[in-house]
């Protein structure tokens, strides 16, 4: 189990979080000194904040980095938790970006990708180095052609990382464990949701636990429904990382954590009666398992945040003094 199991995952698991990291960083790079002006200014209304949340999350790939984002901004008093309301709703749709991709089955392109961001940075520091780009504006040119090329390295170790969990599909659907948890699932898919929920909550990726749900049930390890399950479920464990950044901060930042937890895991309460249903809408555009537990997280999370905006606008949150 050692070597056939823990060891593959482990290693997998590092290259994936690396390269979401890696990709992470690398984008707030980009986008770091305009986000929070943004952020600040484009929140007047929850539709607002709903849309910026979306595009921000889509291109920073992480609904945590928005959530703790505006924490820290309503911390600060730059920001009022009513217009954070938008943000949040708009960060769990724009956070489906990173599951759609892999869903699309590139993980044979991470090799050239990573080459490709390879050699977009070699030529970036040969150019730094030698001086040809001594302008200003070139010079901010050359740090976005940088900061693109680390952020396409990292999408490829993503990818690379995905590929290996995946591929310890076939040895963990031999395992006990795995197989006393699919006789549990098929009296309750509860077990799927607190599954997703715990593990989620450990490793601090949604992105991670839902990409290897996928690798199963590409392989037929896993009934569609049970993915559909730990998919809600590690929407709610996302938000561990949220809670855990407001601790120390004030009340305002709390009620920001706090509203996402609700968004989510009220979402996912509401949800599990129509598991059958979300996952025979989810295939009616999948061409794979994998992209139909992809697409069941998309459609989730859209009607998620579009039930709860109206309720963005109820007057007890919008004169909130906080």
């Amino acid at each position: 189990m050692l070597h056939s199991i823990l060891l593959p995952m482990a290693i997998g698991f590092t290259v994936f979080i690396s390269g979401m990291k890696l990709m992470e960083l690398a984008l707030h790079r980009l986008a770091g000194p305009y986000l929070q002006h943004i952020l600040h200014r484009s929140t007047a209304t929850p539709v607002h904040g709903l849309a910026i949340g979306t595009v921000t999350t889509a291109f920073l790939q992480s609904s945590t980095a928005v959530t703790v984002i505006a924490i820290g901004l309503v911390n600060a008093g730059l920001l009022t938790f009513p217009r954070t309301l938008g943000i949040i709703l708009g960060s769990n749709i724009g956070t489906c970006l990173t599951t759609e991709l892999i869903g699309l089955s590139l993980n044979k392109l991470s090799v050239p990708l990573l080459l490709l961001s390879l050699a977009g940075w070699l030529i970036t520091v040969l150019l730094n180095e030698l001086g040809i780009w001594p302008k200003a504006r070139s010079l901010r040119l050359l740090e976005t052609v940088r900061s693109s090329a680390v952020a396409l390295g990292g999408f490829s170790l993503l990818l690379a990382g995905m590929a290996m969990m995946q591929a310890i599909g076939p040895a963990v659907q031999e395992s006990s464990m795995f197989g006393w948890f699919l006789e549990k699932s098929t009296s309750s898919l509860w077990w799927g949701l607190a599954a997703g929920a715990v593990l989620t909550a450990i490793v601090h990726s949604s992105a991670a636990v839902i990409g290897i749900i996928m690798g199963f049930a590409a392989i037929g390890a896993m009934p569609l429904e049970l993915g559909v399950a730990v998919v809600l479920g590690a929407n709610i464990g996302t938000c561990a990382t949220a809670l855990l950044a407001s601790f120390s901060g004030s009340k305002s930042g709390q009620y920001v954590a706090w509203s996402h937890t609700i968004l989510n895991a009220g979402g996912a309460l509401l949800f599990m009666p129509f598991l059958g249903e979300l996952s025979a809408a989810s295939g009616w555009f999948a061409h794979s398992p994998a992209s139909q537990i992809a697409h069941a997280q998309t459609i989730f999370n859209i009607l998620s945040s579009l039930i709860a905006l109206p309720f963005c606008y109820l007057p007890a949150f919008r004169k909130l003094p906080v």
